[in-house]
């Protein structure tokens, strides 16, 4: 029997992230489920060109490569059935990806199976299901159509907003309802205290677990905060990584500056943040995932 996921790494995608399923997505919203389903199963031979998330599922799938066993496994979660989700598998297949677990829910949301399956992210295009994943407590993000392509870099990296993603929305809260000089002053009063966690604050974790198994010169991950926060409000967010023994091998204290220009120069792999006005922006650069979390979103 396949060993249970343990120490892993464990992230869950959608069919729809993984491969471009645009055109049956089209003869589902149509002619609905019938019609979708006999357009499948006419096309199972039929291989699914990569989709967005496509390029960070590869690269995350290939650091098992420089590892003495796995310790990152990719799920696939689909609202496909079995019977139609065979083209799916058929695609995993072909394009050589390791992805043997799978939930096929026939037309019902998979978000349920999100904390079954022990993952520590859950990316899809579908923004509802995303919502719930967030709710029990998953770090999970709404996959954005990009015109970008994979960072050239073998390395793979990860960009991380910070309140509302990393950390929770307390701060946010108070810039939303009493502006910037508020926030300013409520930070600096607040330097030493740290920051509560946000929904990617585990992913995070895990993923530092797994930077440890590399030599720290030689480390196929980087991570990255890329934040609107400025001087003097970076020293709580400095302090708050320090208590929780997580370290970010790159921050950006941007001071509200378009954070889409960082991004491509950082090369992103993915960035995850709250607004969706940052990730309609850093989508034209770099491959996007929308938050839904937190004040921004109420």
């Amino acid at each position: 029997m396949p060993t249970e996921p343990g120490n892993k790494l464990v992230v869950a995608i959608s069919s729809r992230a993984l491969f471009d399923l645009d055109e049956s997505h089209e003869i589902f919203e149509r002619d609905g489920l019938e019609a979708y389903q006999r357009y499948q199963i006419e096309h199972e031979e039929q291989i699914l060109a990569p989709g967005d998330a496509f390029p960070l599922v590869h690269k995350l799938l290939g650091l098992n490569r420089r590892l003495p066993e796995a310790r990152v496994e990719v799920i696939l979660l689909s609202r496909n059935s079995a019977d139609t989700g065979l083209r799916v598998f058929n695609s995993i297949q072909h394009h050589g990806l390791a992805i043997s677990r799978a939930a096929f829910c026939g037309g019902q949301s998979p978000w349920r199976y999100v904390s079954a399956f022990g993952c520590h992210l859950f990316l899809s295009t579908e923004a509802e299901d995303v919502r719930q994943a967030l709710e029990q407590g998953v770090a999970a993000a709404t996959f954005l159509p990009s015109r970008s392509s994979s960072g050239a870099s073998e390395q793979l990296r990860f960009a991380f907003d910070g309140d509302a993603v990393l950390f929770s929305d307390e701060a946010e809260r108070v810039f939303k309802s009493q502006g910037l000089d508020a926030f300013t002053r409520s930070e600096t009063a607040a330097a030493r205290q740290p920051l509560s966690g946000g929904p990617f604050k585990a992913f995070l974790a895990a993923l530092q677990r797994l930077q440890h198994e590399f030599p720290q010169d030689d480390c196929p991950i980087r991570t990255a905060l890329v934040t609107a926060r400025s001087a003097p409000a970076h020293e709580r967010v400095v302090r708050t990584l320090r208590a929780w023994g997580i370290r970010i091998d790159e921050s950006l204290f941007l001071g509200g500056l378009d954070k889409a220009e960082f991004l491509r120069a950082y090369g992103a792999d993915v960035f995850f943040d709250d607004q969706r006005g940052h990730c309609d922006s850093a989508s034209q650069h770099v491959a996007t995932g929308h938050v839904p979390h937190g004040v921004a979103n109420r």
